[in-house]
């Protein structure tokens, strides 16, 4: 009889790196650009009272193999109400061909790496290739992995921090100067972390922007990594109107991704966007044509990067005899 194997996070951070996740990240947006992705877009359970969601993620692909569903919830009010964090998840990979669990797994640390790992992505394939000041909005945990990613990608020469609580951007400019030994300085305003930026990071919870216009310099590129449900917004509307702005799926941009709201509000419609980033990686679509263009990845998270890193996560355990097994059958 099959067993399945349980991870907890502790064990799954030795599993994987940053570089590794980035590799997992590349081929769920190929195999979703060449349309080899079984994945229906994340579906949505509201606690309205208690300001917080459940989400449900499933995916399947057939040429690799691989399948299993992601339950995430997000509740911003955890950390100060309940000391937990705002994203947790769990992950359950099974055998297409049976439906038998493979591996039950905590999905928080992976949640946390891949969406590092797409802005790493997005970066590497967006960005003007002489790219060195990285500004980032918000420093939580999702802040420390958007850098982890990037700098696996782009020599980052000197980087900026901006976060509403002092404490917090000044601890995240201090922890990650050392780390990574990169000058990474705390900034007191948006605009210092945005204007005359190489790269922009936005990670942040935010329903009004916090990024204006006219911040925003000539062959910017800004990861939007924030917005992830229906009314949140980083990045002004007309910034987006006038920029260039790939995404990795239509249906979950335009649901809760940045653009949702300008394209609820009817100022954007699918034929203004300039692509997919997946396309652009596999040479359907040009992506950059000019330093001087400003480019938006919007980035709402597709079940298919959690099951590719999960299933990286799996065969590493699986080889290495770690974790528990049990046999729910039993």
């Amino acid at each position: 009889m099959k067993e399945t194997i349980i991870l907890n996070q502790s064990e799954i951070k030795e599993l994987i790196e940053m570089k590794t996740v980035i590799g997992a990240v590349e081929t769920a947006y190929i195999e979703h650009a060449q349309s080899k992705v079984r994945m229906p877009p994340k579906e949505y359970l509201f606690f309205s009272e208690f300001n917080g969601d459940l989400r449900i993620m499933p995916c399947y692909l057939p040429n690799m193999g691989e399948a299993g569903v992601k339950c995430v919830n997000v509740h911003p009010d955890n950390p100060n109400l309940h000391n937990l964090p705002t994203v947790m998840a769990m992950i359950e990979l099974v055998d297409p061909a049976t439906g038998f669990p493979l591996a039950i797994m905590d999905g928080t640390w992976i949640t946390n790496m891949r969406t590092g790992a797409a802005g790493g992505v997005g970066t590497k394939y967006l960005a003007r290739k002489d790219s060195e000041t990285l500004g980032i909005i918000g420093a939580g945990k999702q802040a420390y992995t958007q850098l982890m990613a990037v700098n696996e990608v782009m020599d980052i020469q000197e980087a900026y921090v901006y976060c509403r609580t002092c404490s917090a951007r000044e601890n995240f400019a201090k922890k990650v100067s050392e780390e990574y030994g990169i000058q990474v300085k705390a900034v007191d305003t948006p605009k210092k972390a945005v204007e005359n930026m190489d790269v922009v990071v936005t990670v942040t919870p935010v329903i009004h922007p916090v990024i204006k216009d006219e911040w925003i310099s000539p062959g910017t590129h800004i990861n939007a990594m924030g917005a992830d449900a229906p009314g949140k917004q980083e990045i002004e509307s007309s910034a987006l109107l006038k920029s260039k702005i790939f995404i990795d799926c239509w249906e979950q941009a335009s649901h809760s991704g940045e653009i949702n709201v300008p394209v609820a509000a009817g100022l954007l419609k699918q034929d203004d966007l300039s692509g997919k980033l997946g396309d652009v990686m596999i040479g359907k679509n040009p992506g950059r044509t000019s330093d001087e263009e400003i480019i938006i990845f919007d980035s709402t998270g597709l079940a298919v990067q959690d099951i590719t890193t999960a299933w990286t996560v799996y065969e590493k355990a699986r080889d290495l005899n770690l974790g528990r097994r049990i046999n729910f059958l039993e």
